[in-house]
């Protein structure tokens, strides 16, 4: 395994820091000038957009762009660092468009998608001239256990008919979301396999039967593109817009998981390099009972245990996205629960000690820090809760041992009485 980023990723790193520093920083005033406003800051981010297509900065996150698709072609190893520089300023990754859950939709289709959904959706998704959600949690089922979501996805003649209740579904409100791809049961006989009874389906926003209820608010922040709650209700879509093949949707929904979620952990290792760079600054500038706050040990223990967190937290990414890369994304199931479970928990510990060393401006929008550590917290839930992944990692292990049980017999023999090494081996 080798980390060292190329010298064509060294100047990617470059041209994407020089634009956030030249153009996205000095624009997100104004982006949260609209977006406290209640509009979508849509003035701001088109011209930014253009500039970073016209820089040849587009597309960056998908490997296995057709020729004749606009992007980089960069694999997951070389995008994830330009995760990371993005993930500083939350809407950046929309300015390249890299933001979720698009990038996600956009696999799905690069991967299932026929000529003609191609040319209809995902054409338009990579040019940036739309948006995407991806409808898959729902409020009266545990979802993070995908078999047990039970919208449903008929077939009715030359139709399919959608019928069912949906939560947290990110962008939906984004004024130019004009796509959901929606998961649901498409076969409910009893004796169905549990991992072959889902579909998904390609729902335009404007199909009659489609109603966005509510914008969620998470943590008390409300997201101007919408974390919503929306209702499915007898809508009715060609049999053409099924994704895949009938009864494949789960196995989609895992296919999709894998990049995604080293774009999010990036993405948030990047906003802990911004909380520790606030920190240090604030420690080395803040005095208190006669000290700078940098002279107090426990401030310095914050600050150490944060570099070093962040550190091991991007080499675990950096393997994932490696073995992505070299042997799949299946492959890299375990390490990539891996490192959603790392990464949303150092948000949370390493936010929190920014704002602590801030002190009570730490806990409003006069920093980041508030909004940051909401998302760190949110992110325990997104594409997963925590305890999912440590049973994905801790069942993995107990399989592993399960091969050579007995193995580590020998260990034993300094520390226990010879009939109860007997009994283990």
């Amino acid at each position: 395994m080798d980390f060292a980023f190329s010298p064509r990723v060294q100047d990617l790193q470059a041209q994407v820091q020089r634009f956030m520093d030249d153009l996205v920083l000095p624009s997100n005033r104004d982006w949260q000038r609209y977006a406290d406003a209640g509009y979508y800051p849509s003035d701001v981010v088109e011209p930014l957009k253009a500039q970073a297509r016209a820089a040849g900065l587009w597309n960056l996150f998908l490997p296995d762009l057709r020729d004749d698709e606009p992007g980089m072609r960069l694999s997951n190893m070389e995008y994830a660092p330009l995760a990371e520089i993005m993930g500083r300023v939350p809407w950046a990754s929309e300015v390249f468009n890299c933001s979720a859950p698009d990038t996600g939709n956009i696999e799905l289709l690069h991967l299932a998608a026929t000529p003609e959904q191609a040319r209809q959706w995902m054409a338009p998704l990579l040019e940036g001239a739309i948006r995407s959600c991806f409808a898959m949690s729902e409020p009266d089922v545990a979802s993070s256990d995908a078999t047990n979501i039970c919208t449903r996805i008929q077939r009715d003649g030359d139709d399919y008919v959608i019928n069912g209740r949906k939560w947290f579904i990110t962008g939906a409100l984004h004024p130019a979301c004009r796509l959901a791809i929606v998961m649901g049961v498409s076969n409910d006989a009893p004796d169905a396999p549990a991992h072959q009874r889902h579909s998904m389906i390609l729902v335009p926003m404007d199909a009659p039967g489609v109603e966005i209820v509510r914008n969620m608010p998470v943590m008390a922040h409300l997201a101007i593109d919408g974390h919503c709650e929306m209702v499915f209700k007898n809508v009715r879509v060609p049999a053409a817009h099924l994704l895949g093949t009938e009864g494949g949707g789960f196995a989609l929904a895992q296919a999709r998981l894998g990049p995604g979620r080293v774009h999010h952990c990036m993405r948030t290792i990047g906003q802990c390099e911004l909380a520790l760079e606030l920190m240090c600054e604030r420690a080395l500038e803040r005095m208190a009972f006669g000290r700078h706050l940098s002279d107090f040990a426990n401030v310095q223990d914050w600050i150490g245990h944060s570099r070093v967190e962040i550190d091991q937290a991007r080499l675990l990414v950096l393997r994932a996205a490696w073995l992505m890369d070299q042997q799949g994304n299946a492959a890299a199931r375990v390490d990539v629960s891996a490192i959603k479970l790392v990464a949303a928990q150092l948000q949370t510990r390493v936010l929190d000690r920014a704002m602590q060393i801030f002190g009570a401006i730490g806990l409003t929008p006069d920093t980041p820090l508030a909004a940051l550590w909401s998302w760190g917290r949110a992110l325990r839930f997104l594409d997963g809760p925590d305890e999912v992944h440590l049973r994905t990692v801790a069942r993995h292990e107990l399989a592993r041992t399960k091969t050579h049980l007995g193995a580590n017999v020998l260990h034993l023999n300094r520390w226990m009485p010879p009939d109860a090494v007997s009994d283990l081996g």
